[in-house]
């Protein structure tokens, strides 16, 4: 059954973003803002159907730690779930996001037209200062940024090592930086086609200020996330009894 809910969600999706991708391709020539709210909505869309037809629900925690005005957000990256969920949340975010993913048609072409940030991974030095330009042009439009400090979605229990791009915005930027911790690995995993019932937890932890050296902040920043996403998959797991099998 959990196979067959899965496979209707897909269907479901399949079939929002055809209806999406027509209705809005006029807004491709409307101002930036009501691209994101077409976005904004289609993501509100996605998780309702994945909570109606999967039973994978979702809480948030920690909304009293987001300042006011434009900050960095800084998250945790298992799943896709992650990408649909920032939108639906935040309301007009920037996403840091992969250079490549601008190709692909439709997609791409929205993506850049409602101001997500491409990433050219294996650029280098050039591609810090892109970053940062994208980054505070957003910030200048009232828009918060982001960015999976470990570019890549890692699997539940595993981290990898947090890159340079967070540490350029948060030096570059001036700006509080809030880690965000997440579980929506153990539900939706990296590759897997089923999706798992469940309630995953997102969770805004406590900003931290400018002003910290680079390492100060890296470890920081490391620190309160690992730590906060731990506790989330433990809690799962001291909950169900063991972890769901997402992976």
């Amino acid at each position: 059954m959990t196979v067959l809910r899965s496979a209707l969600f897909y269907l479901c999706v399949f079939v929002l973003t055809t209806v999406t991708v027509v209705v809005y391709f006029p807004l491709m020539v409307a101002p930036q803002r009501m691209m994101m709210a077409g976005g904004s909505l289609w993501s509100r869309a996605v998780l309702a159907l994945l909570a109606g037809i999967t039973g994978l629900g979702h809480r948030v925690e920690g909304r009293e730690n987001i300042p006011d005005g434009p900050v960095i957000f800084a998250s945790k990256h298992q799943s896709a779930w992650d990408t649909f969920a920032f939108p639906a949340l935040l309301g007009s975010p920037s996403l840091a996001i992969k250079k490549e993913l601008f190709l692909i048609p439709f997609y791409g072409w929205y993506a850049r037209h409602a101001g997500m940030i491409g990433i050219d991974r294996g650029g280098g030095a050039r591609a810090l200062r892109s970053l940062v330009r994208g980054a505070r042009e957003s910030i200048g439009q009232g828009r918060s940024v982001i960015i999976f400090p470990e570019g890549t979605r890692v699997a539940p229990g595993l981290h990898r090592r947090y890159q340079p791009g967070i540490a350029a915005l948060y030096k570059e930027l001036e700006r509080p930086v809030v880690p965000v911790a997440v579980n929506s690995g153990l539900f939706w995993g990296r590759r897997a086609f089923v999706k798992q019932p469940g309630t995953i937890t997102l969770e805004f932890l406590a900003p931290i200020a400018p002003g910290l050296a680079r390492e100060e902040f890296m470890n920081e920043l490391e620190r309160r996330i690992e730590t906060a996403t731990r506790r989330l998959e433990a809690g799962v797991k001291n909950e169900s009894g063991a972890a769901p099998s997402a992976s």
